[in-house]
């Protein structure tokens, strides 16, 4: 009997690949068929850059909370990065690397001339005041400021689930506060902002806007 061990895509609770496996696994089958050389895919598929810390929330009631954080940067070869920001209970690491890495390949399917990123907090937003969603926000934020990983030619956030225009201009405004005098496109370090500080008309709706086509598209086919 042979002892050499078998190594397969890594499962969840219910026997099935985890997310960031799936992702792998899609790709593996896809890029198969380029003709493009081995290591050369291996490099594609490989994540750049990913960061996780914890930051301190002072509840409401004066309670204190250790929140963990997280920022995947899956390509850098054309900057910036560009990704939402989830808060979930349920996020964690393998999650927004597998959502970074799906990033990438919708922005080069589109011939969007950036890296694609995701990133996200370990909180479920219902269950916090708004003075805790902003205080957790902006914490999240220097966080990321002191580790180079947001600027508008770094990093641009972008919103997602959990996140809004609010929690977007949270952002903005405590990365203006500290990087506003040296970076003259400071304003940029996120999208999906209000409107009144820099947002775009449309975008709030625009993630189930593209659904409706896809659907749309699919019936029609």
């Amino acid at each position: 009997m042979s002892t050499k061990a078998t190594f397969g895509p890594k499962l969840d609770e219910h026997g099935e690949p985890r997310f960031l496996e799936q992702v792998k696994l899609f790709y593996a089958g896809a890029s198969a068929k380029t003709g493009i050389p081995q290591e050369y895919l291996d490099l594609i598929k490989a994540c750049k850059s990913v960061v996780r810390f914890n930051i301190p929330l002072r509840r409401d009631d004066g309670s204190l909370e250790t929140v963990t954080c997280y920022r995947a940067q899956h390509s850098t070869h054309k900057l910036p990065v560009k990704g939402g920001t989830r808060y979930s209970p349920h996020i964690d690491l393998q999650e927004v690397e597998a959502l970074a890495s799906l990033m990438t390949f919708k922005l080069a399917i589109a011939d969007v001339p950036f890296g694609g990123a995701k990133g996200g907090v370990k909180v479920d937003p219902k269950k916090l005041s708004s003075a805790e969603l902003e205080r957790v926000t902006r914490k999240y934020t220097m966080e990321l400021i002191k580790k180079g990983f947001i600027g508008a030619a770094v990093d641009c956030l972008g919103p997602d689930m959990g996140t809004n225009e609010q929690v977007m201009t949270w952002i903005k405004d405590t990365y203006m506060q500290v990087k506003g005098e040296e970076d003259i496109n400071s304003e940029g370090c996120c999208t999906g902002k209000y409107i009144q500080q820099g947002g775009i008309k449309g975008r709030a709706e625009s993630t189930g806007l593209g659904v409706y086509y896809a659907v749309r598209e699919l019936l029609n086919t």
